[in-house]
């Protein structure tokens, strides 16, 4: 009885092997809004149930913070998860729905994407399958909106998925809709239900079209997975060739401006300071939680590393592939004394390391909350480096 049980418990554990394998091969596919009455949801969850009809794909609807946090949302939509700009690279494919904003795509979203500037230095999006929903109140503008967003998806790399005239079969053709061959749209302003059920049927078949692309895609291997695997390899690693191909453009390693040098040199060791300076002036300057965003927080970051691999470079006379390993990061961070989220913010330094230096710029890491830093700087990064 014993043996029949251990074979019988032996074959469920494989059981969920199996399950657990199937799930890890999943499609997933964001569906990313900024709805304030509700009718981009509507538009979105139709998006979502497209997406999810495609075998092995999965869809996950989330919306981008408000920029007037007294804006009043429709209740649905003020209960979905807030996305951040970081974990758009995290999907295999992403579905944007905005409303038209003077032929235009609306202020919110338009402010969660001046904050994706690492992500386009590092090509993070790149080759993502992307496809735009919007909803327009008097239906003037639609087209221009759509497009004025492919300009931003274009600008990330991003393959652009539209809706041409898929849909068109089971329009009703008796009222006004809002198709275009560039993506599904709402009139939402119009007469009867609105989104319609020509337009959510229009929504869903784009979802489905999104869905068959990101699943094609990540069953391929693409240019820019074959290049990351070569930057990531432990054999000859061109680091100037990464920062071209990456647009990573390091600055003037910033001077002293006191009794101190630059870095210091120690049993092949390179120990360098740096806070966010950029053009002569601290980034950004000041607490988080309290004058600074954490979006703020994070953009400046990221250009103290930059400063820091400035400062690395003339530490190895100009060239950067004498670097042998990134051996430890530590943040320090201006922060509140209630603040936890060190960790977050200190991603930006660590991911354009490892970019950068690919095997070579994993390092051991801390962070570190301070009551204040030099010259108000939200961020002061210590580094040591091993070189050649």
């Amino acid at each position: 009885m014993k043996k029949q049980l251990l074979v019988l418990l032996t074959a469920v554990l494989i059981g969920f092997g199996v399950n657990a394998q199937v799930k890890s091969s999943e499609t997933n596919v964001l569906v990313l809004i900024h709805s304030q009455n509700g009718g981009t949801y509507k538009m979105a969850k139709a998006m979502a149930e497209g997406i999810q009809g495609y075998p092995n794909t999965k869809a996950t609807i989330k919306r981008v913070a408000s920029i007037n946090s007294k804006e009043k949302l429709n209740a649905e939509v003020e209960k979905l998860p807030i996305a951040t700009i970081e974990e758009l690279a995290n999907y295999d494919g992403i579905a944007f729905g905005s409303p038209v904003h003077f032929a235009n795509i609306s202020a919110d979203m338009n402010y969660f994407f001046s904050k994706s500037i690492p992500l386009w230095t590092s090509r993070a999006l790149e080759g993502k399958p992307a496809t735009v929903f919007m909803s327009a109140g008097s239906g003037a503008g639609k087209e221009a909106a759509i497009l004025s967003f492919w300009n931003i998806l274009a600008s990330h790399g991003m393959v652009i998925v539209p809706t041409g005239i898929m849909g068109t079969a089971t329009l009703d053709k008796s009222v006004p809709q809002g198709n275009t061959p560039f993506g599904s749209t709402s009139l939402a302003g119009s007469v009867g239900t609105r989104p319609s059920a020509s337009e959510l049927n229009l929504a869903k078949e784009q979802g489905k079209a999104l869905a068959r692309v990101a699943s094609g895609l990540k069953n391929t291997e693409s240019g820019k997975e074959v290049k990351t695997t070569s930057v990531e390899s432990k054999g000859n690693i061109d680091v100037n060739k990464t920062l071209k191909d990456n647009n990573i453009v390091l600055p003037e390693a910033p001077k002293p401006v006191g009794n101190y040098v630059p870095y210091t040199i120690s049993n092949n060791k390179v120990y360098i300071n740096q806070v966010a300076l950029k053009d002569g002036k601290i980034l950004n300057p000041g607490k988080v939680g309290a004058t600074v965003t954490e979006e703020q927080a994070k953009e400046a970051t990221y250009q103290t590393m930059l400063n820091v691999i400035a400062v690395l470079k003339e530490a190895c006379g100009g060239d950067l592939n004498k670097v042998k390993q990134c051996v430890q990061l530590t943040g320090y961070f201006n922060t509140t004394p209630d603040y936890t989220q060190h960790a977050g913010i200190m991603n930006s330094a660590s991911n354009l390391t490892a970019l950068v230096f690919g095997e070579k710029g994993k390092h051991a890491r801390a962070t570190i909350g301070a009551a204040s830093l030099p010259i108000n700087s939200v961020v002061e990064i210590q580094a040591i480096f091993e070189i050649e």
